[in-house]
């Protein structure tokens, strides 16, 4: 096994310009038989049409801490290399139903976002030049048209059910293609439906747990590990689920301060044992949910104990209102990759369809630091130029190339994106 230990700060500014490390470097070396491992994983189980996934870069750790299989940020990749979106589309949506036409898209119900909106736009864009005949259809009864800041309006229309197949007043979809969480549940309107669903209605947030999908992550990267030779934590977060929590009541207090205090310790240990110079932390996080909510950085349990009342009625409700009775809580990772001139901390965000890696972008926060979440009011993001870089690496690269660190990221998100395909799996069964 590689020796990690004796790890020294990196000094990173991007990944563009940033040295190597020595897990990365493992990555490429072992590039033959990753390639090989993941064709067989993608054999045994197809990957979700589409997907993306926050990593954080600590240079000896690289690691993913979120995954979304409803992505919102397709407006955030590169406009220059939207054609690997396009020809990736077409061979995701097909696996589903190999002769799809007609696709229909359901966003989320919220309207006062238009940033989401423009990321709607991009996506049909990207089915309508991959082949396919995409319209927008909304759940809610009053849908009206979306005006964009080009001074463009997206056409959305209600949804209509005939028997056990939905559509428009005058469009037939063979296919339904989320963009809705479904945090507040199935709609009566889409269930048992005729029409395949992808990704499935049943891995919305009303019932997929953050705690589940990390479970599934942790059995493929302890897969994974063994293939290339690493310690499986070297890319996967430690992790404890708490349930039965009311922070406006402060219910469960005593369980969720025993699971940072266990947590902290184990990840003390990795620390020493790798001689990582660093204090750990962890992230509290509601178990199911999206958008950067009820989410805290802790870093002494003793911490939860002095929540003050404006702290607890942010960690209470997530999205739409949803109130928050259980959490993970999860292994804190460094991002010590910043960008700009002011070095403004930073996260990668990939975005896949299907098994194929086809951009991201990084998160940066000027206002955060290196432990704390930046999925928060005041972030920005800056797209990244995924060409060859995911999916073959330079061997014989000077430390510096971005190829190197993008097929790195690129392995993790694809891991993570295994790990979904494996829930998916176990959902249908």
């Amino acid at each position: 096994m590689q020796n990690y230990s004796g790890y020294q700060t990196p000094h990173l500014t991007t990944a563009t310009t940033a040295p190597l490390h020595l897990l990365e470097r493992q990555l490429i070396h072992h590039e033959n038989a990753i390639e090989n491992w993941f064709l067989e994983q993608w054999r045994l189980t197809p990957a979700p049409v589409y997907g993306s996934v926050d990593l954080r870069n600590a240079g000896f750790k690289l690691a993913p801490v979120d995954m979304n299989l409803f992505p919102a940020g397709f407006n955030n990749l590169n406009k220059d290399f939207l054609p690997l979106s396009i020809t990736a589309a077409t061979v995701a949506v097909t696996k589903f139903l190999p002769d799809a036409k007609n696709i229909l898209v359901i966003p989320e119900n919220h309207t006062r976002n238009p940033y989401y909106w423009e990321n709607i736009k991009t996506l049909l864009y990207i089915l309508k030049e991959a082949g396919f005949t995409a319209e927008l259809g909304s759940l809610l009864e009053d849908a009206q048209d979306i005006p964009l800041s080009s001074g463009e309006k997206l056409k959305l229309e209600t949804i209509i059910r005939e028997e056990n197949r939905i559509g428009l007043k005058n469009f037939k979809p063979d296919i339904v293609l989320l963009n809705n969480d479904l945090t507040e549940g199935i709609p009566e309107i889409l269930q048992h439906l005729q029409q395949p669903i992808i990704p499935p209605a049943e891995l919305g947030w009303h019932q997929r747990l953050k705690s589940g999908h990390f479970q599934y992550y942790a059995d493929v990267s302890q897969e994974f590990a063994k293939l290339i030779d690493i310690d499986p934590w070297f890319i996967a977060p430690l992790f404890h689920h708490c349930g039965e929590l009311d922070f406006m009541q402060r219910e469960g207090e005593s369980c969720l301060v025993k699971n940072i205090k266990q947590l902290l310790s184990d990840i003390q240990k990795k620390y020493d044992e790798y001689e990582i110079p660093h204090k750990p932390f962890v992230i509290v996080k509601a178990d199911a949910g999206t958008y950067g909510m009820a989410v805290m950085t802790v870093r002494d349990a003793e911490e939860v104990h002095s929540l003050n009342r404006k702290q607890r009625t942010q960690m209470a409700k997530t999205k739409g209102g949803q109130p928050v009775h259980s959490v993970i809580v999860q292994e804190g990772v460094y991002t010590f990759e910043t960008w700009g001139v002011g070095n403004s901390v930073a996260e990668p965000v990939v975005y896949l369809w299907g098994e194929r890696v086809v951009g991201g972008f990084y998160r940066v926060h000027k206002e955060r630091g290196v432990d704390e979440n930046l999925n928060s009011p005041g972030m920005h993001f800056e797209p990244l130029a995924f060409v060859k870089t995911c999916h073959k690496p330079i061997a014989d690269a000077p430390n510096g190339e971005c190829q190197n660190r993008f097929y790195a990221y690129g392995v993790i998100a694809r891991l993570s994106m295994l790990a979904s395909a494996r829930e998916i799996l176990e959902q249908k069964k």
